[in-house]
Formats: C-alpha cells, sequence, structure tokens
C-alpha cells in the first residue's frame, strides 16, 4: 500500500531512489524515543551523479537550489528505509544544509530553500522545520550541498 506521503511525492514527478550505503564509518539514520537523526546526505540524483562545485565559482544559485531538493529526497528515501512508511513523519524539526562555498559567497539561505521548499511542498505543514544553513570550503566528492535532518516520527 503507498502511503499518502508517496502519493504526494508522485504527484511532484518524485520517485524516491534506494537509500545511498554510508561512506564511512557511521550509520544513515539513528531513531531514539521518537526522534529520527538522518545523517548528512548530499545532492545525489537517483542513477547516482553528484552535484557537484563551489557556489560562487560557477554553479548558480539555482542549481544550488536544485541540489539541496536531491538532499530533501535522499533524506526522505533514508527516512522511509529507517521507518517503512512515510505516513509516520510527524514533522521536519531540523536541518542542517552545508553549502560547498566560496568565502565571499553569502547566499547560503537561499540555496538552502531548495530543501526546504521541497519538504514544505511534500509534507505541507508537517514539512516546516527549524533550520541553519552554513558555509563550508568543501563537502565529500565535491557535493555542493549536503543536508542532515532531525525528523519526529509516530
Amino acid at each position: 500500500m503507498t502511503s499518502s506521503v508517496e502519493k504526494k511525492l508522485a504527484e511532484l514527478g518524485i520517485t524516491l531512489p534506494s537509500p545511498k550505503p554510508p561512506i564511512a564509518n557511521y550509520v544513515p539514520a539513528v531513531r531514539t524515543g521518537n526522534l529520527l537523526f538522518i545523517s548528512g546526505q548530499v545532492s545525489v540524483d537517483g542513477d547516482g551523479k553528484i552535484a557537484t562545485g563551489k557556489l560562487g565559482a560557477g554553479v548558480s544559485i539555482e542549481a544550488g537550489q536544485a541540489a539541496a531538493k536531491l538532499c530533501a529526497i535522499n533524506i526522505l528515501a533514508q527516512v522511509k528505509a529507517a521507518i517503512g512508511d512515510l505516513d509516520k513523519v510527524v514533522r521536519i524539526v531540523k536541518l542542517v544544509g552545508f553549502v560547498n562555498a566560496t568565502g565571499d559567497f553569502t547566499d547560503h539561505p537561499k540555496v538552502v530553500n531548495g530543501c526546504s521548499d521541497f519538504f514544505v511542498e511534500a509534507l505541507g505543514d508537517k514539512g516546516r522545520h527549524a533550520r541553519s544553513a552554513v558555509g563550508v570550503s568543501g563537502l565529500p566528492f565535491d557535493a555542493s550541498v549536503e543536508v542532515e535532518a532531525i525528523v519526529e516520527i509516530a
């Protein structure tokens, strides 16, 4: 049976990819009580292609937003793998977005909006969250964006 969240994703033209396995010594998700902590998800699409490069050095804000949306899709894939049913998501509590950027780039919040906007579009009010958006000098595989999440679940 398809969850209502997955039906909404289908309406948006989104198919969740298979969750990516960890690239180092960590697990993709940890549940404690009714909170699910999702490890950082980079901007990789379902075919394994990573959106790469630095904001402020050839990567546009729009391309960064698309990369951040990929992170959100991968977060949902990890949530589904961890709990089995996206309808068990009570809300996205907190996101921390990391933007691979030059030192003079200052539009990190605009980039991470690609993730935030997608969660609201896909989950409605359950997708509204607290958030941080920070610039970093580099990310694994030269990914443009990485986002970690805290999700309240039923």
